[in-house]
């Protein structure tokens, strides 16, 4: 499997980004849904998880959260706030990290299917497990997220899977493994997505 960025720089990201919405929460007192939505929307994000050494390792964590905090709103930089135990916001971009270089995904791209509040929600269960544990569970909420909206898609359609298969000439265990996310549908042939598109009566990027 391909991962984001060197696994070298991956201790280091966890770290960082740990302290980040640590700090956010603690120190500036933002509440996470919302210092996130900066974060999602910030050049960091988006330098973050290509793995460039100047952000992950060249910054702390309680820089980079003024630094996201910021760029929205002049303030000025506070001391740092330490705590014999980590917080659970802290577990969250320990655990996100983590996630995001081993599954080479976009922060924003992680978001669509599992919000930074649900992700919270998860310290209880799973952060005493092995981080594994956490990866396979995301997994599971991707699929099934491709699952809903393929299959979302073809019911707003008004078409079985059969009639989906007949409509695009694609084999129906195509349509189905599509459907079900055991294939990415972005990385079928152009023709066959415009075909499911077209039978569909939806746009390209609705289903990819």
């Amino acid at each position: 499997m391909m991962h984001a960025y060197d696994e070298n720089l991956l201790y280091k990201a966890q770290i960082t980004l740990a302290n980040m919405l640590d700090t956010a929460v603690y120190v500036y007192d933002y509440e996470l849904s919302a210092f996130y939505f900066l974060f999602l929307n910030s050049e960091y994000s988006k330098r973050f998880e290509k793995g460039e050494s100047s952000v992950i390792a060249g910054m702390s964590g309680r820089e980079m959260a003024y630094a996201v905090i910021n760029a929205n709103q002049n303030i000025e930089m506070k001391k740092p706030v330490y705590y014999v135990d980590r917080s659970r916001e802290y577990w969250v971009g320990w655990s996100l990290g983590f996630y995001q270089w081993y599954s080479g995904k976009g922060f924003r791209e992680i978001n669509d299917f599992v919000d930074i509040n649900t992700v919270l929600s998860m310290y209880q269960k799973y952060h005493e497990m092995d981080i594994m544990h956490f990866v396979d569970c995301l997994d599971r909420m991707s699929e099934s997220q491709k699952e809903s909206a393929f299959k979302r898609l073809r019911m707003y359609a008004n078409l079985s899977q059969k009639e989906l298969a007949e409509r695009t000439g694609i084999p129906l265990r195509t349509i189905q493994q599509y459907e079900q996310g055991q294939k990415d549908l972005s990385h079928a042939r152009a023709d066959s997505v415009i075909k499911i598109a077209k039978a569909l009566y939806c746009k390209v990027e609705d289903l990819i």
